[in-house]
């Protein structure tokens, strides 16, 4: 199976965009809660208990949770002052997620430049191509860019380290061999790595949807923890290393794409914490046995996890002049959240309902009624059948793309939205032909064909109207 890129970005959970537990705030802006500067935990050691003949819930490499550490990050951790940040912090961890670590954590440091070593081996040309056009689909990246440069940018210099399933281990990419690290974004990094010894989070669903809602329960879950264990500094519970002033990162910001990549970090706690509503840690211990399969059930937690998406099917009507891609699968689901990221990029939704009313620990509000009602979903991309995809011209594509709404009441709703605002107004599509629109200009500059029945849309996408029926006849 080919993995999107998506996937591998969300295989390794990135400290990105100042430390994946803290959100961009509002398009265009900086993070809104910047720690104070002073980085020191001065307070007195105290008298503690005898370390346990074995370990146990709370303590952890000689630390117990409420001890003391000698730790100064004015000039950054050293190796002994970084030992005790991390077993502290895992002692933590553990008590605010009532979970014993069976493991330690190894927590190293690399450069920049060994990070962009790791993140140069190239990609598969193929599957390349065939995730530009589903999301080109979504009207989110065009034919003037690709996904991988879109992703670049949005990443650029800004990752401070990550989570690796694979390698069992956090890293911390920095130029100084004695960085220092934040509190917060070290906890979220370690509930990882405790996710990872109970549950395993090394799984790659098969589709675009898939992908977002299974990372909302394992982001959830870890930025829920990072917030309660950030709510016992803030009370004085706990005495806590000030956290460091940190840089909004170097990365440019597409915030349509950001914001579907988004969807786990900002909807991910709210579903968590529905679920620890519901029955506590051992709700959401078993979500990990059942683990959401749509961006839907993520967006509303009354749906999971009875409600599951509709399989989807589009049979293949294309002439022997165009043909699908050599993948598998060979189309994507992209979903609820998807959807909405689109509708919020074209103005079909109200853009301040983003931050009305979120949900508990979440950043958005990803809910809209042209979203909403989503049922399923399949895009299939389409090529020429005489191109080499090593060469490929990205204006000389197209796609077929089904949506399955719960209501015809829906899919009339996501079918106005995405004719009249999206493709009418914002794109300036000319009508044709009987359900027919061009694009004249701009990077969406294609063909499209708009058809609903009953409470299924298809939009089939190709470079001109005379090649709409050879695609999908």
């Amino acid at each position: 199976m080919h993995r999107s890129q998506l996937t591998a970005l969300l295989s390794v959970f990135l400290l990105v965009v100042a430390g994946c537990s803290a959100p961009v705030s509002t398009p265009g802006s900086s993070p809104t809660d910047a720690p104070p500067t002073e980085t020191t935990d001065t307070s007195p050691t105290s008298s503690w208990p005898a370390d346990p003949s074995t370990d146990r819930l709370g303590w952890e490499a000689g630390y117990w949770h409420n001890e003391s550490i000698d730790v100064n990050q004015s000039d950054g951790l050293n190796a002994t002052e970084r030992e005790a940040f991390v077993a502290r912090t895992m002692a933590r961890v553990e008590v605010v997620r009532d979970l014993e670590f069976t493991e330690p954590v190894p927590v190293e440091v690399i450069s920049r430049a060994e990070y962009r070593n790791q993140s140069d081996d190239a990609s598969d040309p193929t599957h390349a191509d065939w995730n530009d056009q589903v999301w080109e689909s979504l009207l989110l990246v065009g034919e003037d860019r690709t996904v991988e440069q879109v992703f670049d940018e949005i990443y650029g210099g800004a990752v401070l380290g990550y989570y690796s399933p694979s390698e069992d281990r956090i890293v911390i990419v920095s130029d100084s061999d004695t960085p220092a690290i934040d509190r917060r974004t070290l906890a979220h990094e370690l509930h990882h790595a405790l996710q990872d010894q109970h549950f395993g989070i090394n799984g790659s669903p098969a589709t675009q949807d898939a992908q977002l809602a299974e990372n909302g329960l394992v982001e959830g879950d870890a930025r829920y923890v990072d917030r309660l264990y950030e709510d016992r500094c803030d009370a004085g519970e706990w005495e806590c290393v000030p956290r460091p002033e940190r840089s909004s990162g170097g990365g440019s910001l597409d915030f349509p794409v950001f914001l579907t990549i988004y969807t786990p970090y900002s909807e991910g706690p709210t579903f968590v914490t529905e679920l620890h509503e519901r029955g506590g840690w051992a709700a959401v211990n078993d979500a990990y046995e059942n683990r959401p399969v749509s961006t839907e059930q993520v967006l509303h937690p009354e749906a999971y996890p009875d409600e599951r998406p509709v399989e989807v099917t589009i049979e293949d009507r294309s002439s022997a002049d165009w043909t699908r891609y050599d993948t598998d699968p060979v189309g994507d689901t992209v979903g609820e959240a998807s959807i909405f990221a689109m509708f919020w990029k074209h103005g079909a939704i109200d853009k301040t309902d983003l931050q009305r009313n979120p949900g508990p620990y979440s950043a958005y509000n990803y809910t809209s009624a042209p979203s909403a009602g989503w049922g399923g979903d399949l895009v299939v991309p389409y090529r020429p059948a005489s191109d080499d995809v090593a060469e490929a011209n990205p204006n000389d594509r197209g796609y077929v793309w089904k949506t399955v709404w719960d209501t015809e009441k829906d899919a009339d709703q996501f079918e106005r939205a995405y004719l009249t605002t999206t493709l009418k107004l914002r794109l300036g599509a000319t009508r044709v032909a009987p359900n027919t629109y061009v694009v004249e200009k701009g990077p969406f500059a294609d063909a499209y064909r708009v058809t609903r029945q009953g409470n299924t849309v298809t939009i089939v996408n190709a470079p001109a109207v005379e090649e709409l029926d050879a695609i999908h006849g």
